[in-house]
This record gives structure tokens, sequence and C-alpha cells, in this order.
């Protein structure tokens, strides 16, 4: 099965979705070493790529091994959100751009950015717009959630005003922002979704795909044309091989015994220190990291402490040896959730943002950048 995005084509038809803090680099070339796909960059602010960023400007960065070379850009102002694509274009950076309308944070929501935006019909449209006409041959898409709760429904309209525009595909993350990472997504509402735009403008559907059996039973029940994949491959990136066997008609090998997971660390502490070139640095962020890695293992409390305390590359790898490499995962920690499960307990909107639908004042975007929603 094989999804096209502009001129990239997929086959597996799978997306890794943005997660900050965790889709960096080394975690996109570790994935990609073990399955076909496209692999999506930490969410980044197109104002601060405006404005000369340095942070932001380094996460644009990508490895030597990455064939497609994918970002996503979230903010609420068309203009900024033009200039942003351009330069990124320009300076041949990228092969492809996701556009985010789906974080349901407070300190991005309060600004107008990710699941809020949609509530401002032509807004949306315009920001659309602006990165389409400043991508040229480069292929935008965009990623959205449902709706700010169940009396706030955005997608169908969003999705129609993106096919317009000619955006090149359409993930839904099958939650409303209220709903956070809680809860069970809507599969129907993708089908819904599917039903709703062009056959020819490609849907894909985010939300519970945790084996790759799950991902060919949203493809089957909802039509759409392949998935993104979140908080199913925290600690997993042998999920990417899984996906791409079932897709294949294959019988998906299913979780590895904890020797190939720690072989897998290996690799991916390897990367972190070359990329980051800072040992602490590196290290810091591979913590994470570490302890999905030995979710659902029976490891024991004391190694499950361990690797939230590592600091060095040889406190990573003294705690790899420590572990039996003969270990099965737990049956019931092979589909379990992953990662955040919470709701969002507050949704923080601008005054009067959800009265003025039709507006197309954007509110200033922070220099800052959050979960990929």
């Amino acid at each position: 099965m094989t999804l096209r995005i502009g001129p990239i084509e997929l086959d597996p038809p799978v997306v890794l979705a943005p997660m900050a803090g965790v889709t960096d680099a080394p975690f996109r070339v570790l994935c990609a070493e073990w399955g076909g796909g496209l692999f999506v960059s930490e969410m980044l602010t197109a104002r601060g790529l405006v404005e000369g960023g340095a942070k932001s400007w380094a996460m644009a960065s990508h490895h030597p091994a990455e064939t497609n070379r994918s970002l996503q850009l979230y903010g609420a102002d068309p203009a900024t959100m033009g200039e942003a694509v351009r330069r990124l274009v320009d300076t041949g950076r990228v092969d492809h751009i996701d556009l985010n309308f789906g974080c349901p944070v407070p300190k991005v929501t309060r600004n107008g950015g990710g699941a809020a935006l949609p509530v401002r019909r032509r807004l949306v449209a315009a920001v659309m717009s602006a990165a389409v006409e400043a991508a040229g041959p480069v292929p935008i898409t965009v990623k959205m959630r449902m709706g700010l709760d169940d009396e706030r429904l955005t997608f169908l309209d969003t999705a129609r005003a993106a096919a317009d525009v000619g955006v090149a595909a359409i993930a839904l993350h099958a939650r409303t922002a209220v709903q956070g990472y809680s809860g069970t997504a809507r599969w129907d509402e993708i089908a819904r979704l599917r039903d709703a735009v062009p056959a020819e403008v490609p849907v894909l559907g985010n939300g519970d795909i945790w084996s790759g059996s799950d991902a060919v039973a949203m493809v089957d029940r909802t039509g759409c044309d392949g998935v993104v994949v979140g908080r199913g491959c925290l600690g997993r990136p042998w999920l990417f091989a899984d996906l791409e066997a079932a897709f294949a008609g294959r019988t998906p090998s299913g979780p590895p015994r904890l020797g190939t997971v720690t072989d897998i660390v290996s690799r991916h502490l390897e990367l972190s220190l070359d990329w980051y070139d800072h040992e602490p640095a590196a290290v810091r962020r591979l913590r994470k990291h570490l302890r999905w890695y030995l979710q659902g293992y029976p490891v024991g409390a004391e190694a499950r402490r361990a690797v939230g305390l590592v600091d060095t590359a040889a406190d990573v790898e003294r705690v790899l040896d420590r572990l039996d490499p003969d270990l099965a995962v737990l049956p019931e920690a092979v589909t379990a959730p992953r990662g955040r499960m919470d709701a969002i307990t507050r949704l923080v909107l601008p005054d009067g943002w959800c009265d003025a639908a039709d507006s197309l004042t954007p509110v200033d975007d922070p220099l800052v950048a959050y979960s990929g929603g």
C-alpha cells in the first residue's frame, strides 16, 4: 500500500508524529533504520525561524541519513508562516512541511495556535494558503484534532479549506483538544473526514495505534490512506518494522527480547552522542527514552530507578549490562498505552477567541515549541 504526499511516495503509508522532546534527529534516524515511513521533526515555531532564533534553526537541521527531510511548524499569523516556509524552502532545508493545528497545550492555545486556530475559519485558511504558496514544489500537510471539544468540532470545515488551498494531505488525531491523550480515539471520525474531502487528497488517521495490526485495522475501518504513529513507538522504534510487515500482509514479529532492546538503546546512544556532540545533553535527552524502552519488561524496580539517574554514556552501558537479554515483554504490556494519557484540565484561549470565527486577526505567537498534538 503506497501513500503519495506530493512527490514523496511512502510504502508503507506510515508517518511518525511530531513529539516534543522525542522526535529529534537521532530518534528519527533510529526509527527509519527499522522500517519505512516519513519521519517528522519536533514542532517548531514559525516566528522563531523568521526571527532567526538559533534554537529554532538548530531544530530545523536534519541528519545526513534522512532521505525525506520533514519539519512541523506552528503559527497563527499568515505572513509569518509564509515567510518561515519560504526561508526553509529557499535554503534547501526541507522536502516536506507539516502544519500543526492540534497541539492542546495552554501555552500554545492561549496565543491562538495549535488546536485553537481552526476555530477562526478564515484565519486558519489564510495560514494554510500562505504556507502552500510559499512552499512551491515542497508539499504542505496539516495535522489537526477534531476540535476544541464536542460542542466545537472544526475538523471537517478545516479539512475542506485545506483541500481548497492545495494542501497535500490531511491528518486527524481523532480526539478533541480537551481530551488531550485520554480515553479512546474515535476512528469513525477519521472515516467522516475521508468522506468529506476529495479522494485525491490523502487522509491519514492518528490515535491508538499500538501495533502493526492496529494500523491495518484503522485503514480497513476508516478508509484512510495512511496512519500517523505517535505514542505507540515510544521506546519501540522496532514498531516500524511491524508496521511495514503488517501493511505487506506479513505477520509482525511483535516486541523483541530485551537483548534486542538493549542493542537498540546502544544505537540510540551512539546516534545521540554523535548528533549533540555533548555527552551530558545527549544522555539527559535519552533518560525518558530509557524508561520507555524498559516499559513492559520485568526488569525490577532497581533498574527502573537507575535509568532515571544516568549522567554519562558509561552509566547507560552499565545499566544495560545488568539486564537479562532473554527477558520477554509481559503479555499485558504488548498493547498497553504508552506516554501521556491525561486530559487537558483547563482549555486556555485568547479572550473572545470563539466569538469571532471569521476574524483574520491573529495573536502574537510565543517563541516556544511544545507537543505536536
